[in-house]
């Protein structure tokens, strides 16, 4: 019988890791989504959970790069379509915009407001690679994990 436990244990540990590996590497089939993510989740978390925007006033030139490289990159086929262009567009031109306002002492409501509605552009982009539909204009997407 402890062979058995050891057994289904030692497969249910084998099984989880094959899932995550899967799910990591989709994931990371687009490295432009993953690296602009990785910036947007320090900027935005601690705006989100505490109203603190200096993470974000500190980071936005490199989320402005990201954005940069994002939109020039080569599309993965299966977003490879003018809805995504031009949501990566308007990302670049909104995050540079953004960056441009810090630097020139935008208050930290315009920086909520603002990096809020970036977070919203990322989402669809997002959900466009993870195959989610789009949600409606102003309808608040589920939680996620950043």
């Amino acid at each position: 019988m402890k062979i058995v436990s050891t057994l289904i244990v030692a497969l249910s540990i084998v099984a989880l890791g094959g899932c995550s590996k899967k799910e990591k590497n989709q994931a990371g089939e687009w490295k432009e989504l993953d690296a602009f993510h990785e910036i947007m989740a320090a900027s935005y978390h601690p705006l989100k959970d505490s109203g603190n925007v200096e993470p974000a006033k500190k980071l936005i030139g490199q989320l402005a790069d990201e954005a940069e490289k994002w939109s020039a990159a080569t599309l993965p086929e299966k977003v490879d379509n003018e809805k995504v262009k031009a949501n990566l567009q308007q990302l670049k031109t909104d995050t540079r915009a953004l960056a441009d306002e810090i630097k020139n002492g935008a208050t930290d409501e315009v920086v909520k407001e603002k990096l809020t509605a970036i977070h919203t552009l990322f989402h669809h982009l997002s959900e466009a690679w993870h195959d989610k539909p789009d949600h409606e204009e102003g309808e608040e997407h589920a939680e996620h994990k950043h």
